[in-house]
């Protein structure tokens, strides 16, 4: 590996799941999921709405206590290490959990994540130098705006635009971009191609492509990932063939059918599709 390559993919925190499953009230909301992902990788977990590839995202972040099976992210074992992994994982949108507020314009989002991190994570002398910490705050936001794409100057009130009024793609451009203001070295993102049209759903995943490339992971949830993307199916019957697509970078991908007493049968296959 050269290393420029060795030096972007350092930063990214490899996943390994093994069996995972979590069951509620109405019994398994996913079972038997089973993938790796190397550091700075791309993963698509797909399936239906419903399927439970939202809580396996929140479950995989740290957010979430699964009931069997085990997982790791970071090196920190699941779900045993759960602050340890919040403090290295960020999500983009995720809806009840990390959405934006309406009232609020893009550019108050973007200077309230960034100070509040700044005060949390920065050392204690910062507080003594106001003017010089607001420049490396404006300055980190620009580059966080640019590596999500978000283009303040083609916004209708440019950074004054209140997060009701921004299109699909715009609000989670924006999300993409308060999520790495934490430098996570794991991004979540729920409902990637959610309300899109094609061209905005091509946007989103050369967006994760390009926030992979740098080196941190990705996992994104969605109903339909493209070809050439690494694919964990959640959900789908076994009678639908959901062994893995894309590069091959996840060893096993599992499928789960729920019928309507609230059990699952689990089928895990390996990348070939063989059970």
């Amino acid at each position: 590996m050269a290393d420029a390559e060795r030096t972007a993919t350092a930063h990214g925190a490899a996943v390994e799941v093994r069996g995972l499953g979590l069951r509620g009230s109405r019994g398994w909301v996913f079972r038997g999921v089973e993938f790796d992902a190397p550091p700075g990788t791309l993963v698509a977990l797909e399936g239906p709405s419903g399927s439970g590839r939202t809580s396996l995202l929140l479950a995989l972040t740290g957010r979430m206590r699964t009931t069997e099976g085990r997982a790791g992210t970071g090196g920190y074992p699941l779900p045993g290490r759960l602050a340890a992994v919040r403090r290295i994982t960020a999500l983009g949108p995720v809806p009840g959990v990390s959405e934006l507020d309406p009232a609020l314009t893009v550019a108050e989002h973007l200077r309230e994540r960034a100070l509040l991190r700044s005060r949390y994570t920065g050392p204690v002398r910062a507080l003594l130098r106001p003017r010089r910490e607001r420049a490396a705050v404006g300055e980190r936001i620009a580059e966080v705006v640019a590596a999500a794409g978000l283009r303040l100057e083609a916004l209708p009130k440019a950074g004054r635009t209140q997060a009701r009024d921004l299109e699909r793609l715009d609000a989670l451009r924006l999300s993409v971009a308060l999520a790495l203001l934490d430098e996570p070295r794991l991004l979540a993102v729920d409902d990637t191609d959610l309300g899109l049209d094609s061209a905005g759903r091509a946007a989103v995943w050369n967006l994760l492509r390009t926030v992979a490339a740098g080196g941190t992971t990705v996992l994104a949830a969605c109903a339909e990932a493209p070809e050439d993307v690494t694919t964990v199916r959640i959900g789908a019957g076994p009678e639908t063939g959901a062994a893995g697509t894309g590069p091959s970078t996840a060893t096993a991908t599992a499928t789960a059918t729920a019928t309507t007493d609230g059990k699952e049968t689990c089928d895990a296959r390996d990348g070939s599709g063989r059970a």
